[in-house]
């Protein structure tokens, strides 16, 4: 049975409210029954129950549910910026299959309803959505929102995206499937025996391009974030810093800084040394503020995030993360989780991955 009672971020509330308000409906309106307010939705380290949202979701069916595809734009919306360290996760993921993986295991606690799975096959896969469990009356909508929300997040971590050669829903066609074409390139089957989204096997594996810059852009920004709120840094430090966070699992070398700043390394090093650090601690600020997000707050194994981190094996990384915290990253995890474990390990096994070894 789903824990309606599980708590998430306000993220997809503040969503919902925004679709709202665009359609002449109040905040006020769209929040009744919820106990909830304005502020508290836009306030990022607020949660909300899922039993809150549902109850969102139906005001705002109850208003616009006749809008052909409501649900499509919901999920249109639902950005990796919204998603904290499980957004860094995705955006520093290597291959599809990565982004998959990372995206099964967090899904759960970001928008999803019902079950997640995916099916890996010689010649086509496919990521089915399992919507038993969600009351009729917010089925299509929710499931409508699933579906486009992980073409959203595929389109939005590398540029073209992986084209889907199938999408099918269980619930009946609308009148009008322009939305749907617009969204998905090509026209879904209703009707269908399963929600779910199909493409090219072939796709698992190619290595994602690293030229994106919105998905640059939006990592470097969440970085920078997470960094400012513990150390501020400016000047030649601020440069480096900036550039280490760009592209996690790529993190450049002193000479490609110094490069990438048109000075030599021993001129970056002095620089450095007169703003009383050095490259070494920067990059230890980075990857130490990095790896607490993805222990933290993500089920990443331990080598995965060490790849994430740009190491080439995790034993390295255990070292350097010993030297950080004085015990290795599993003791470190099962220290700061345990409080909140017993809250989110039900959601985390319901959602689970097929065939990706």
């Amino acid at each position: 049975m789903f824990d309606w009672d599980l708590l998430r971020s306000t993220s997809s509330v503040h969503v919902l409210m925004q679709m709202a308000q665009e359609r002449g409906m109040s905040p006020e309106a769209c929040l009744e029954g919820t106990k909830l307010v304005p502020e508290t939705v836009t306030d990022p380290d607020a949660e909300v129950t899922a039993r809150q949202e549902v109850r969102v979701v139906r005001n705002l069916l109850a208003r616009f549910g006749a809008e052909p595809g409501l649900g499509v734009e919901a999920g249109s919306r639902y950005h990796l910026s919204l998603y904290g360290p499980w957004g860094l996760a995705l955006l520093s993921s290597r291959t599809v299959r990565e982004v998959i993986e990372v995206s099964l295991r967090y899904l759960d606690s970001a928008f999803l309803f019902g079950r997640l799975t995916f099916e890996e096959g010689p010649a086509e896969s496919r990521l089915i959505f399992d919507d038993s469990q969600i009351p009729e009356d917010m089925r299509a909508f929710l499931t409508e929102r699933v579906i486009t929300g992980i073409q959203t997040i595929g389109r939005e971590r590398f540029s073209a995206g992986v084209p889907a050669t199938r999408i099918s829903f269980r619930h009946p066609a609308p009148a009008d499937t322009t939305r749907y074409r617009d969204v998905f390139g090509i026209e879904p089957d209703f009707d269908a025996a399963v929600n779910e989204s199909v493409f090219d096997s072939a796709y698992l594996d190619v290595a994602l391009p690293q030229a994106n810059e919105w998905a640059r852009g939006t990592c470097e920004q969440l970085c920078r974030d997470l960094l400012t709120a513990r150390r501020a840094r400016t000047g030649v430090a601020g440069s480096v810093r900036d550039l280490l966070v760009r592209n996690p699992g790529e993190i450049p070398d002193q000479i490609a800084i110094a490069a990438a700043l048109f000075m030599s390394p021993r001129t970056l090093s002095r620089r450095l040394r007169d703003e009383g650090t050095s490259f070494r601690t920067l990059l230890d600020e980075v990857r130490e503020m990095m790896s607490e997000e993805l222990l933290t707050h993500t089920d990443m194994t331990t080598e995965q995030v060490a790849a994430r981190l740009g190491y080439a094996e995790a034993a390295s990384f255990i070292r350097a993360f010993r030297r950080w915290k004085g015990c290795p990253p599993q003791e470190f995890r099962a220290r700061m989780t345990a409080p909140s474990r017993s809250s989110s390990t039900s959601a985390l096994h319901r959602t689970h991955l097929v065939g990706t070894g």
